[in-house]
């Protein structure tokens, strides 16, 4: 798959690619991440992407030019008909099952936006799909779009040390959608605190139990809302149920 970054500062992306596991993904080209700048497309000496807002107020916005010519460009240069994804407060939320999704597609031209954001003609014609992070404001689109990158790099067949480590994250839907368990390691004992015996006890059957029971307790602790989901699409067994109700 191949993700074409715009972005005004593609020099940010250097750590995500160059470093951690998932770097893997990124120098086999499993994910082909190019960048293009919308300043080299720009007109005159100074290369303007920016401009004063029409009816005035604080801050500058991206001029539809610079960004169309160099989507344009990026279009010319794809063999497939990649959308344009914006990172915006107004788009959806990614999760876990959009991370899924583009981490099984051909890729996409990721918009970085920066300043008081896009002049809106440019998004009203070229933009496929809007997506944030969450309820809050960065300075730019780069760090959303470097944790879409990164979360759909270590999704690819081979890039982490185990194959099974993806399936028992937070959100997959192979654990029903719940929060992953607590986890432990040497030594047994460490300021006075100690590994559950369970998980000493090479009982695989009794571990995976309390590995279930812990999702359970701590997504009903933490995210009530994800255990509702797990109910409705009928995920929980009578003994999930049983340790919901406090009964085990």
């Amino acid at each position: 798959m191949r993700f074409d970054v715009v972005s005004l500062f593609p020099e940010l992306f250097a750590p995500l690619l160059m470093h951690g596991i998932t770097r893997r993904a990124f120098e086999s080209k499993q994910v082909d991440v190019r960048f293009a700048n919308p300043r080299d497309f720009a007109l005159g000496n100074y290369r303007r992407v920016d401009d004063r807002c029409y009816g005035g107020g604080p801050g500058m916005v991206m001029m539809a030019e610079p960004l169309a010519q160099c989507v344009n460009a990026i279009r010319a240069s794809r063999p497939d008909p990649a959308p344009v994804v914006l990172f915006s407060p107004i788009g959806r939320p990614l999760d876990h099952a959009g991370v899924q999704r583009w981490a099984a597609s051909q890729g996409a031209i990721l918009m970085c936006g920066r300043y008081e954001g896009l002049d809106q003609r440019f998004i009203d014609e070229f933009v496929d799909e809007q997506v944030s992070l969450g309820d809050f404001i960065l300075s730019g689109g780069e760090i959303a779009a470097m944790a879409l990158l990164d979360a759909v790099a270590r999704l690819q067949p081979g890039v982490l040390g185990d194959e099974a480590s993806h399936q028992q994250d937070s959100f997959n839907p192979e654990l029903d959608g719940l929060l992953d368990c607590p986890h432990f390691t040497r030594p047994e004992v460490w300021n006075g605190r100690t590994v559950p015996d369970v998980l000493l006890s090479g009982h695989h059957v009794q571990i995976e139990r309390w590995r279930r029971d812990q999702r359970l307790r701590l997504t009903a602790r933490h995210r009530p809302d994800l255990i509702d989901q797990a109910r409705r699409a009928g995920r929980l067994s009578p003994q999930d149920e049983a340790v919901l109700a406090g009964q085990t």
